[in-house]
């Protein structure tokens, strides 16, 4: 049997195999039906978005296709490799739409006492804007506020709910 000869069972498998790898790589092909996005301000981090309309440069084409949150480590106000993307993205979405100013406001849910923890959450916001800045973003389109430990996402010992509470929140003004 030579290299391109092969065996009727194993010829069946291969061509199973070619098959299920076309129709995987047709579904990749089929655009998906993006849902149509109103971003509410329903939340204390004004992040619900609800079923609407989604139009490019829009509040909601911000919050759905780039995203508003910025996670940080616990105890840190340093933008780790993924906060770095996640910025970036706002940015360059920023940068293509100058008629939106920013507030970059900041969150704490670490050890300390409530001044520690107001001061952690304007240095991850002061980060973010310092970031933004450096992408191309204008400083005077953003504003940056820190509220501590107010407006928690979740309020738990565990790590998974605390987590969510070290973010900063990119939330837009005006268009």
């Amino acid at each position: 049997m030579t290299m391109f000869e092969c065996r009727p069972a194993a010829a069946g498998r291969l061509a199973a195999v070619l098959a299920m790898t076309l129709a995987v790589s047709a579904c990749g092909m089929l655009e998906p039906e993006r849902p149509k996005i109103k971003a509410d301000a329903g939340g204390p981090d004004k992040s619900i978005v609800v079923a609407e309309d989604a139009t490019a440069g829009s509040g909601a084409d911000f919050a759905l296709n780039v995203g508003r949150r910025t996670f940080f480590r616990d105890n840190s106000a340093e933008l780790d490799s993924v906060a770095k993307v996640t910025v970036g993205r706002q940015a360059d979405w920023l940068v293509r739409h100058p008629n939106w100013n920013v507030k970059v406001e900041g969150f704490a849910d670490d050890t300390g006492t409530p001044e520690q923890n107001l001061d952690l959450s304007n240095r991850r916001a002061e980060a973010v804007r310092t970031a933004l800045a450096g992408f191309g973003v204008q400083p005077g389109r953003i504003r940056v506020q820190g509220f501590g430990r107010a407006r928690l996402v979740r309020d738990c010992p565990d790590i998974s709910c605390k987590s969510q509470n070290r973010r900063v929140v990119t939330n837009l003004e005006g268009e």
